[in-house]
């Protein structure tokens, strides 16, 4: 029984540097180390102004987070932080690009439909308007 021996690479072969390219190095102008910057002198600290209006006052007592919204049905998936919530309260949704208020119709909770949702829930809830994740939700008082 013969040994199978191991098949070795081939090693690339080193290029030669031509005459062409000794040439072109040597034309080549070399790059000089940049100057030091000059420092800028300091500042004097200013009082800077709000680019943008203050935010508005809260619509209502803070009471949720939107964690998820389904678009074809157009329901919210709302995380209840504190309080209560019951069909027919009217709330405030605002978030980054959401800002609308409505009445609640219909809470469901694990796909039941129920009257009322307390603290640390998770819910769902028709909602009149597209909403996305983390937008907050206000219990407006009437």
């Amino acid at each position: 029984m013969a040994a199978k021996k191991k098949a070795k690479g081939k090693a690339k072969p080193k290029r030669k540097k031509t005459a062409a390219t000794k040439a072109k190095a040597a034309k080549a102008p070399r790059k000089r180390a940049s100057p030091k910057k000059a420092k800028r002198p300091a500042k004097a600290a200013s009082k800077r102004k709000p680019a943008s209006p203050a935010q508005p006052a809260p619509p209502g007592k803070r009471i949720g987070v939107v964690t998820h919204y389904f678009g074809e049905p157009s329901v919210a998936i709302v995380k209840l932080k504190t309080g209560t919530l019951r069909v027919g309260d009217t709330i405030h949704i605002r978030g980054h690009t959401t800002d609308f208020e409505q009445r609640v119709d219909s809470l469901q909770v694990d796909h039941a439909p129920v009257t009322e949702v307390g603290p640390k829930d998770d819910f769902g809830m028709k909602v009149a308007g597209h909403v996305r994740e983390h937008d907050v939700v206000y219990k407006v008082q009437s």
